[in-house]
This record gives C-alpha cells, sequence and structure tokens, in this order.
C-alpha cells in the first residue's frame, strides 16, 4: 500500500529541512560526498522525485514532423584539418565495449542484447527530446568484428584524441566484454593508446528500476587484488599503453567500494615492481566521491562530469510527451562554469569535459536528460579546460578526459551521429588548434551577406542595394528548381558567391540558420541577411521590401555600419530604422509556438520581458549573438510544410527570437538611424 499523501509531504519537508542544514554545514568535498551516498543508499525513499514537467494542457504537444535522424543546422562532415604538433593536451576518451553479444548480456536481457537494442527502444519525454540518438558514418558497429576498432581509432586519431579508457569489467577472475582489447592487444597496426579503468561496481537490474537485483556480483580481496593485477598486466607491458612519466596508468571507478583501496593499490604496486612492470600510476574517477587521492592510494583524481556537479532544473519548463515521465531535466550549460569555477585542489587532479548527457535509453520514462548541449559550446569549454586548467599541469600530466567516446545510451558520445554527423569531432579538433592559436581565421576584407532568393526576379533588385563601397561575399539560399536562374544573376553581378539549395520549409528562417551557421564555423563574426520578400498578403508588397532593403542598407552606409560594429563590441544586431518593436505588441498568433522556441533555445521566460522584435527580418547581425538558436540544432522536421501561413509557424518564433537571442547573448539591438520619414540617413559621418 502506498503511503498516505501527508506522510509523504511530511517526509520530503523533512528532506528539504536536512539538506538545508547539510549544505550550512562546513565539511570538505570528500565528507560531503560520502554523507550524501551513505544517505541516498539507505533513505531513498526520502528523496522527492524530480520535479514534474508540465501537462502541456494548452496545446497538442509539438512532435517531429520526420525522423530524429535527420542533419540539423551546424552539422559538419568528416574534413580534413591539421592538429598542432605538440598537441596542447593528451585528450583521453571513455570507452564503453558494450556493443557485442555476449553469453551472460543473451541470459540476461534476451538474445542477440547489445548497448544498440538499449539506444533504439528510447522514445521522446518531452516536446524537443530528441530520442532515439542514431549513429552516422559508423552505423551500428558490432565491436566482434576488428575492423570496427581500426574505424573508431583512425578517427580518434584524426580528431585529435590520444587514448582510449576501456572500461573493464572484472568479477573475482571472471571477464566481461574484454573482446574489444583483446583485438587491440594482439593488433599491433592498432596505433591508438588505451588505458583501463575498472568498473569496480557489481552489476544489477538498476535498467528495468531494481539496482536490489544482482546480475553479478563484486568480491574484494587480497587474492582478487593480485589476480586482478596479474591478469591486466598483459596490457600494461604493451608498448602502446598510455602512460605518464613512464608509469603505466590504471583508473579505479569507485574506490570508496574497496575494503581498503590503499592496500589494494599497494599489493598491486609491489607486484608490479617485482614482476618488472615497475611503476604504474593509479588514479580513481571522481564519479560518486571526491576524497584526496592520497588517502585512497591513487596519484590522481579525474573528474567526471556530468557526475558530482549540481545543475539547476529545468522540468517545469517542459512539456511533457510522455505524462508518467519521472526523470530529471537539467540544464547542461552549467557544467563548463562549474568547472571552470571549481578551486583547484591540492592534490593532481586531471580535468574532465562531456560533450552531453541523456540516459533515458537505459531508464525509459525515468531517465536523467541534460539540455542545450552543443558542439560548440562543448569545443569552448574544452578549450577554456586546456588552456587554463590542463595548462598548470606539468607537460606530462597534461591530459584531459572526455567522458565519452561512445557511451550512445548515456548520450555522452564523440562519434558521429545521425544528428550532428561529424560536429562533436569536429569541436574536440578545434580546441586544440585554437588552444594553440591555429585556427584563428585570417580576417577578410568582404562583407558577408545571406540572402535567400526564392523569387529570382527580385534578386537583381537587391543586388542593385549593395553599395559599390564595400567587396561583398554573398552566400545565396534558394530552391532547386530556382538555383539555375539564382546562379545565371549572380555571375552576371561579378560578386563572390556560394549557392546553398533548400527544401521550401522554415520560409527564410531555417536556410538563414543554416548559413549562418556555416559562416559562424568559418570564423565570419558578421552577416547582413536580406531576402526577396514579396509579401503577397499586403498589396503595398514591394514598397515594403523596398523600404526594409533602404533601411537596412541605406546608398553608401555599409562600411560604416561595419565599421560601427568593429567600434563598439555591444552592438549585436542593427535593425532598420522603423523596424525595431517590442516583441510582447507582435506576438500575433505565434505565442505558443513562440513559447516552444524559446525552450528549444534555453531562452528563459524572464528574457521575453521587454524583448526586441525585428519586424520584416532584414538587419545585421553578429554571428555569436545567434549562438543560442544556432547552438539548438533544429531539424527541418521541426518546421511546418508550407501552405501560405501568415502566422504562427516555427519560422514566424524564430523571427521574433533574434532581437531576443542577441540580447541574452549579452549584446545590444538597435536601429539604424534615419530621417523623420523614418528612411536612413547619412548617420556614419559620410
Amino acid at each position: 500500500m502506498p503511503r498516505p499523501a501527508p506522510h509523504l509531504a511530511l517526509r520530503h519537508l523533512g528532506f528539504h529541512v536536512f539538506r538545508f542544514l547539510f549544505r550550512m554545514t562546513p565539511l570538505d568535498e570528500e565528507r560531503r560526498d560520502r554523507l550524501r551516498n551513505w544517505f541516498s543508499d539507505r533513505f531513498p525513499h526520502w528523496i522527492p522525485r524530480p520535479p514534474p514537467t508540465s501537462d502541456n494542457a494548452r496545446t497538442p504537444p509539438r512532435r517531429l514532423r520526420s525522423a530524429t535522424d535527420e542533419r540539423a543546422v551546424g552539422a559538419l562532415p568528416r574534413r580534413h584539418q591539421s592538429l598542432p604538433a605538440p598537441l596542447p593536451a593528451t585528450l583521453v576518451a571513455f570507452y564503453l565495449p558494450q556493443f557485442h553479444r555476449i553469453a551472460e548480456n543473451d541470459a540476461w536481457w534476451g538474445e542477440g542484447f547489445t548497448e544498440w537494442r538499449n539506444v533504439t527502444r528510447a522514445l521522446p519525454q518531452f516536446e524537443g527530446h530528441f530520442q532515439p540518438r542514431l549513429p552516422g558514418a559508423l552505423g551500428f558497429y558490432d565491436l566482434s568484428d576488428a575492423s570496427t576498432l581500426h574505424r573508431q581509432a583512425d578517427l580518434a586519431r584524426e580528431y585529435g584524441i590520444g587514448a582510449f579508457c576501456f572500461y573493464y569489467y572484472w568479477f573475482n577472475g571472471r571477464r566481461l566484454l574484454e573482446s574489444p582489447l583483446e583485438q587491440w592487444l594482439a593488433d599491433k597496426s592498432l596505433q591508438l593508446s588505451v588505458c583501463l579503468c575498472w568498473a569496480n561496481e557489481p552489476w544489477t537490474r538498476q535498467w528495468d528500476g531494481r539496482p536490489q537485483d544482482t546480475l553479478i556480483a563484486q568480491r574484494h580481496d587480497d587474492a582478487d587484488d593480485m589476480a586482478f593485477i596479474s591478469h591486466v598486466s598483459r596490457y600494461l607491458e604493451d608498448e602502446r599503453y598510455l602512460r605518464i612519466d613512464g608509469r603505466p596508468l590504471i583508473l579505479i571507478y569507485r574506490p570508496g567500494l574497496l575494503p581498503n583501496a590503499r592496500a589494494t593499490t599497494e599489493r598491486w604496486r609491489a607486484w608490479c615492481r617485482e614482476n618488472g612492470i615497475g611503476e604504474i600510476f593509479i588514479a580513481y574517477v571522481q564519479s560518486f566521491e571526491r576524497p584526496d587521492p592520497a588517502d585512497v592510494g591513487c596519484d590522481a583524481a579525474i573528474e567526471f562530469p556530468p557526475n558530482l556537479v549540481p545543475l539547476p532544473s529545468l522540468a517545469r519548463e517542459q512539456h511533457a510527451l510522455n505524462p508518467a515521465f519521472e526523470g530529471e531535466v537539467l540544464d547542461w550549460r552549467e557544467l563548463a562554469g562549474h568547472s571552470q569555477s571549481r578551486p583547484l585542489p591540492d592534490y593532481l587532479l586531471f580535468p574532465g569535459v562531456n560533450p552531453g548527457w541523456d540516459n533515458q535509453p537505459r531508464r525509459p520514462g525515468a531517465g536523467r536528460a541534460l539540455l542545450h548541449a552543443s558542439p560548440r559550446r562543448y569545443q569552448d569549454w574544452l578549450e577554456a579546460t586546456i588552456r587554463e586548467r590542463s595548462a598548470r599541469l606539468p607537460q606530462s600530466h597534461r591530459l584531459v578526459f572526455v567522458n565519452a567516446w561512445n557511451e550512445w545510451a548515456e548520450g555522452a558520445i564523440l562519434e558521429p551521429d545521425a544528428r550532428w554527423d561529424h560536429a562533436w569531432l569536429d569541436a574536440t579538433r578545434a580546441a586544440l588548434r585554437n588552444a594553440t592559436g591555429m585556427g584563428a581565421a585570417a580576417p577578410s576584407e568582404k562583407v558577408c551577406a545571406i540572402i535567400h532568393a526564392w523569387y529570382p526576379d527580385v534578386l537583381a533588385e537587391l543586388l542593385d542595394s549593395l553599395d559599390g563601397v564595400c567587396k561583398w561575399r554573398l552566400l545565396v539560399t534558394t530552391g532547386a528548381a530556382q538555383q539555375a536562374e539564382i546562379h545565371r544573376i549572380l555571375q552576371a553581378s561579378g560578386h563572390e558567391y556560394d549557392i546553398i539549395t533548400c527544401a521550401n520549409r522554415g520560409r527564410d528562417i531555417l536556410p538563414f540558420l543554416v548559413a549562418a551557421a556555416r559562416l559562424r564555423d568559418e570564423g565570419v563574426p558578421l552577416v547582413l541577411k536580406l531576402h526577396t520578400k514579396r509579401s503577397t498578403h499586403r498589396p503595398d508588397g514591394a514598397a515594403w521590401r523596398k523600404h526594409l532593403v533602404d533601411g537596412v542598407l541605406p546608398r553608401g552606409e555599409a562600411k560604416a555600419i561595419v565599421e560601427r560594429f568593429m567600434e563598439d563590441t555591444r552592438l549585436g544586431l542593427l535593425a532598420p530604422m522603423g523596424h525595431l518593436h517590442s516583441l510582447q505588441d507582435h506576438l500575433g498568433a505565434n505565442e505558443n509556438v513562440l513559447d516552444y522556441a524559446r525552450r528549444r533555445v534555453g531562452i528563459p521566460m524572464e528574457a521575453m520581458r521587454d524583448a526586441p522584435f525585428v519586424a520584416g527580418s532584414m538587419f545585421w547581425v553578429r554571428t555569436d549573438a545567434l549562438a543560442p538558436i544556432l547552438d539548438a540544432g533544429f531539424m527541418p522536421g521541426e518546421f511546418e510544410d508550407e501552405s501560405g501561413q501568415l502566422d504562427g509557424t516555427l519560422a514566424h518564433a524564430l523571427e521574433r527570437l533574434f532581437g531576443v537571442s542577441a540580447k541574452a547573448t549579452g549584446y545590444e539591438v538597435e536601429a539604424i538611424p534615419g530621417d523623420s520619414s523614418g528612411h536612413a540617413g547619412n548617420f556614419y559621418g559620410h
């Protein structure tokens, strides 16, 4: 029988009082972690459930109009770029070997089980929750196929990963999932380094919500310590094995589960000295605890985000697709800030970064999803970690751990996926390049404009508006049917140009995001947005378009506008005179879809108050001012099919978020000065 509601409320009140007192008590990290783990293990029923998602009663829920394996805005193909030599840090990616069949998994989870079964069964739990997350270039690989590890190692080396840290499953002499490691040991052509992380937990039915049901137990004792180090010594002896100052690196996932971690590590060290391995380097993973490494017989600790990082809940912001969802929805963006602000301890700590987290596949309806992870944000975090934290360590200790290479069922993945393609790996390499100054783009003299040219007959008129004071580079988006005519018009214009073909979806907004993401990736800081607007629902459509263009691109003023952005680093967006309005006054029929869009982008409700709106969707903007929108990874399937809508689509909502995005990233939004009639004038000194 369930406990009566008053008892439940009393327990929750007691928990919050206890937590307040706990937070106010002066304790070091080690004691705090130990007490937290003790409480959660013994009194789980006292811990309140995560905040619920909204029931979304106002409107029908928004779902993707196509599959989750569409390419997102910002997805990148595999492309070659050189790496700095030497690398500023050795990147070590945690590696899960759970992608091949073993007899034990067949018995416990069903015949043919691998981690892919968990991955493909996942379902979205709330609007904007992208599940299942599916593999890209490597496909649904099988690690019993020796070629798979070769392809993974090739990718890792190409993008700057220095080593894989294999989870190692040892249960009193019984080994599980060791086959990929044995392949590595036998095949000397696999030149990527590896190290081992002993996952010294028991296996339970936690995935089924039954953590008390043990599948295979751990029994830690003196004899097991010796048997373990003797067995793994064959890996430690290999010349490719990852070493620190010549010492093979071994990780312990949870030293707190060992009866006496210091005694275990002392036995390992003694055995290695006596059997020709020499000195070894032992580190533990800060997954559940953060003791001083010396207290558990280790040489160093390793950060393991997102574990042990307090993150704000975003659950109440989400609209439920599954009313029974009992999981957590947290803000991934806070991870980097927490990592950078955390004081460095007195002991040796190897920093860690994380490209995302969502373990819904392992815990259906009760997973922990971290929203707003993106390749660019991960790149910035990794670059800052290399520059600011890793660089403080001696050269031989400059290791940064990435959680993880292929945790597909936990959403922590560097491998190519269907939605982002190679973008996570590209971000990894970019961080290494930027940390050494190698990735800085040479400034261009050209002013860049993005033009959505759906109507070829209007394009020539727009091109006439580009004054000859500047050299122009044009990125033109159009449909496949119009491409040839657009190419002919652009060729005659004499401007440098590229054409991006796109489907008739998302009006000028989705094509603009695709083009802006490309330019941001290239390091282009500023763009002018134009489009061949007809506004057939207005009798003065052509005049309104000309008014917009004249306002955003006053004759002879383009160079002065660019210089204004260079001089005023606070300026993020410039709108045509007379077209900068209050968002609240121009919601139209967009309130519900705008609410969805700002939740997808991760803009809080309070940022919508007094927000600016650029009517007509033509403006100058810094690409960094669009970061929240570009990093959201919008996919074509989120946009409605084109049917002449005048309002209420995702494109209309995002049009209203451009100014909000600029303000949310710390920039100012202003109008280009004009005369009393609203026409732009020479207000920049010409």
